[in-house]
């Protein structure tokens, strides 16, 4: 059944006292009269005022809920139920009438506090975090993220850390590291320093005021609910911080964990717990830099007095540019992309991209139009105006540094191999294309896998196939035949490598792409750019909304933290493909699944 339409006049709620009762053996009612308000209540739950709900008499005196009245279609008035839960405050947003389905939406990572972390904040006394060893061996330098606070290491997180330590794998890194890192804390240190607390300070990490802690003795009698078995890791070090906060009481004695069964466990024994948070780059992902922002209706009108224009010949086509004044200028970063729709008939599309900034002053360089047939690349045309904003940066040989953001279906791996392809077999610009990717399974894993390394990484490059496959098909004038050579000149020109060997190299005149950039960690992606050498251009593609990664969230991906250090340099650019193009059916199960 359709839902009725909005009301063009805004129904009134109905006082509890006013609503006529049902009585046995009648129709229920399909008209109530409205009591007339003083304050319009849908208009203010519309407008996002809070209205107070009524006070529920269902559990009280087993009455039924208030109902509004709104008028349906056929001009009659069903009556849905109001909000019935005492002290509650209602809101209606405008989403929810609009939409057919209930709208859906991102879950947005919200770093809570606990409330004694919030009361030491209140009052401006120092905590004491006891750190879980997931936390350390997810972030080695942890100890000197706490800023003025004191950090406390419970002696079952130093046995995890000693079990931890063998293997060539992250982790096993990480273990290495802050063992290394504790052994320089209390070298030439007194046994009474120790007891009294380790500067952090002391190795030259300025922002750590704090003092780090050891447990140096073990606590006496039980304190934690009988039946928890005390051999386990996590209830020692429950049991460590209940032993804190009974010899501390006048300091705020917070468990920080990345185990979220282990912060149910803490909030249930009723200890504070948080989740190590220091290590996002932002707090909400919706702030991420889009690489992209849309010009004010009347930017010409404020920026147009002064306004100076010329045309230079850069890369053997003719560009415009202009130099702007006004105070729109310092919001905007360089190489971030400007556009303004028309407004009326006979205007046409501004899209420009901003090359210099020097306080109230702006250069901004008109682009190419890479929607046309005439500026294809590899038979490949832009067909949105992101994908016009994504080509510009690729074809560009003075960004070094790019990176694509997109969900599945707007065309990242397309255009990277296309602008690869065009670059490297008709400019040659490059002298070969590399592809990389994180080797994350997203079921279960299959096992070893014969062959070499490029045998190996075949099974994961299939989104790469497909696209060749789509740029071979291009060209409709060759024949089968021309088809066949070029589809085997463009294998002996890319590269497939694994991320496994990529320390201590260094790429010179490469095109290297590095697809699901998503799943990497910050000092992975720190790792892959740094193999960069003169002449080589890095792509990094990937969706942070897919990542596969344990320990890793939208907020620390290595693809947001180069995201957000990189934005505003001369010789990098980034942009978030917002619509997808593979087709309506990939387009409609996006939104609707």
């Amino acid at each position: 059944m359709p839902l009725p339409k909005m009301p063009t006049k805004p129904a009134t709620l109905l006082p509890v006292n006013e609503y006529p009762k049902a009585q046995p053996g009648k129709s229920p009612v399909r008209a109530v009269a409205a009591a007339p308000v003083e304050a319009d209540p849908v208009e203010d739950l519309i407008s996002g005022k809070a209205v107070p709900a009524a006070k529920s008499t269902r559990a009280r005196k087993g009455k039924a809920a208030p109902l509004a009245a709104v008028p349906t279609p056929q001009g009659e008035t069903a009556t849905w139920p109001a909000r019935a839960e005492t002290g509650t405050v209602a809101k209606l947003k405008e989403t929810d009438i609009a939409e057919p389905h209930p709208a859906k939406h991102k879950p947005v990572e919200v770093n809570v506090k606990s409330s004694t972390s919030r009361r030491a904040d209140k009052s401006g006394s120092t905590k004491v975090f006891v750190l879980d060893t997931n936390v350390l061996m997810h972030d080695p330098t942890s100890l000197f993220r706490f800023e003025e606070h004191d950090v406390y290491l419970p002696m079952m997180t130093l046995e995890e850390l000693d079990d931890h330590k063998k293997g060539m794998s992250e982790v096993a890194r990480n273990a290495r590291q802050v063992s290394r890192t504790l052994d320089a804390l209390i070298a030439n240190v007194d046994d009474d320093a120790i007891e009294t607390g380790i500067e952090l300070a002391k190795l030259g990490n300025k922002d750590a005021k704090g003092r780090l802690f050891f447990q140096t003795r073990l606590q006496n009698g039980p304190l934690l609910p009988e039946g928890l078995p005390v051999g386990k890791a996590d209830n020692q070090i429950l049991g460590v911080v209940k032993a804190l906060a009974a010899e501390q009481p006048e300091r705020a004695i917070v468990l920080v964990s990345k185990d979220i069964n282990m912060r149910i466990k803490a909030r249930a024994l009723g200890l504070p717990a948080e989740d190590y948070f220091n290590d996002h780059v932002l707090e909400d992902t919706d702030l991420l830099y889009s690489g992209i922002v849309q010009l004010p209706d009347d930017f010409w009108d404020k920026h147009s007095k002064n306004v100076e224009s010329w045309q230079e010949n850069k890369n053997g086509n003719s560009t415009t540019f202009y130099r702007v004044n006004g105070p729109f200028v310092p919001s905007l970063l360089v190489n971030q992309f400007v556009y303004l729709e028309p407004t009326g008939a006979g205007e046409t599309s501004f899209y420009a991209q901003v090359k210099e900034i020097n306080g109230k002053t702006a250069v901004l360089q008109v682009l190419r139009d890479f929607s046309h047939a005439k500026n294809s690349v590899w038979g490949i045309t832009a067909r949105n105006r992101e994908q016009n904003f994504a080509l510009n940066l690729l074809m560009n040989p003075e960004c070094d540094f790019v990176t694509l953001l997109g969900q599945a279906g707007t065309g990242k791996t397309l255009l990277a191999l296309a602008a690869g392809l065009a670059q490297v077999l008709e400019t040659k610009l490059y002298n070969e294309i590399i592809v990389t990717r994180v080797t994350v399974p997203v079921g279960e894993d299959i096992g070893f896998l014969p062959g070499t390394e490029e045998e190996k990484m075949s099974p994961w490059m299939g989104a790469f196939d497909d696209n060749l496959e789509v740029l071979n098909k291009s060209d409709t004038d060759a024949g089968d035949w021309g088809r066949a050579a070029t589809q085997d000149l463009i294998r002996s020109r890319i590269k497939i490598k694994s991320l496994n060997f990529m320390r201590g190299r260094t790429f010179v005149n490469k095109f290297l792409i590095i697809d699901e950039a998503q799943n990497l960690t910050p000092k992975q992606v720190k790792t892959l750019v740094t193999r960069a050498g003169p002449g080589t251009k890095i792509l990094c593609l990937g969706n942070i909304a897919q990542i596969d990664t344990p320990y890793l969230t939208e907020g620390s991906s290595g693809l947001t933290y180069v995201v957000d250090r990189f934005k505003g340099w001369s010789h990098s650019g980034h942009v978030t493909l917002a619509r997808g193009e593979r087709s309506r059916l990939a387009d409609h199960a996006s939104d609707v699944l």
